[in-house]
């Protein structure tokens, strides 16, 4: 059986879609086990406890729709077949961190960011930007995000009230997980972006992170 081409203007539908799915659509479904099933809650959250963790918690979930958004947006302008496959594959996991997240979230009686379609839409046009300049910088711009949201979950985890012990599962298996698409993506042929392509980038994420912690 011969794989269906795409065309451009069907990746780029298929990014439509996925926003919609992504941003406004019902509870995402993850393909892996919740990493926090199994976790009791074992010493009930005061109410600043349970605050924290519910903002803590949108900042991810809004960091998993940006990431989506970076990683469909390069692979709708890869030129490698194989590359445009990893960014789908990478997406596939950031979904289950999607669902992980919001499974919390509503679990702790939070909400996520009101600015969803913003995060996605601004990170489907960089996460393009970034496959346009070719793919082994598209490759380096995946590491080098993975390892910035690797420090990003470490904070976290450092912020996490003590005994919130099923958020910390979660983000745990993110940070995990992010490790490891970082590797992949270097071992694939990425290429270490410039430091200030690296500042730049790192002061955007705290400027997301900054505003999805209230908004």
């Amino acid at each position: 059986m011969t794989s269906r081409h795409y065309t451009p203007l069907d990746r780029c539908l298929m990014n439509v879609d996925q926003m919609v799915r992504t941003v406004f659509g019902g509870r995402p479904v993850a393909e892996r086990p919740n990493p926090a099933g199994t976790v009791p809650e074992t010493t009930p959250l005061t109410t600043a406890q349970r605050l924290r963790a519910q903002r803590l918690m949108r900042v991810n979930h809004a960091g998993e729709v940006a990431a989506q958004a970076l990683y469909h947006g390069q692979g709708l302008t890869a030129r490698r077949n194989d590359v445009r496959d990893a960014m789908t594959r990478a997406a596939r996991e950031e979904n289950d961190h999607l669902a992980w997240c919001e499974d919390r979230i509503a679990e702790l009686g939070g909400r996520t960011s009101a600015l969803g379609p913003a995060w996605y839409t601004g990170s489907l046009l960089i996460g393009a930007a970034a496959g346009a300049a070719g793919d082994k910088w598209s490759l380096g711009f995946l590491a080098e995000t993975e390892y910035q949201v690797v420090a990003h979950l470490t904070d976290h985890l450092r912020r996490l009230p003590a005994n919130d012990a099923r958020s910390r599962a979660i983000l745990e298996q993110m940070r995990e997980d992010e490790a490891h698409h970082a590797t992949t993506a270097m071992e694939a042929g990425g290429t270490p972006l410039p430091k200030a392509v690296k500042r730049l980038m790192s002061v955007t994420s705290k400027v997301m992170t900054s505003v999805a912690y209230w908004i």
